[in-house]
């Protein structure tokens, strides 16, 4: 699953992301059907929304997912 739909899937559907995010449901299938790429000024809201990185989403704008930290032990 690419990760566009598994934001729609965490959102509930197409026609809740678009309610989200203010657009036209066609707009969120275009991006489902790989016809049109998410927009960048979008992904920061559906990341917000249903935790899908926005690295994952766009890694043209955003650059690869950060390296977790690592927890220093107590010396």
């Amino acid at each position: 699953m690419d990760t566009i739909t598994q934001a729609v899937s965490a959102i509930g559907g197409q026609v809740a992301l678009a309610r989200l995010l203010k657009v036209n449901p066609s707009l969120i299938s275009q991006w489902v059907t790989g016809r049109l790429r998410v927009a960048a000024h979008h992904c920061l809201a559906i990341e917000a929304a249903t935790g899908v990185s926005r690295h994952d989403l766009r890694p043209d704008v955003f650059g690869p997912a950060p390296a977790p930290r690592r927890k220093r032990k107590a010396a």
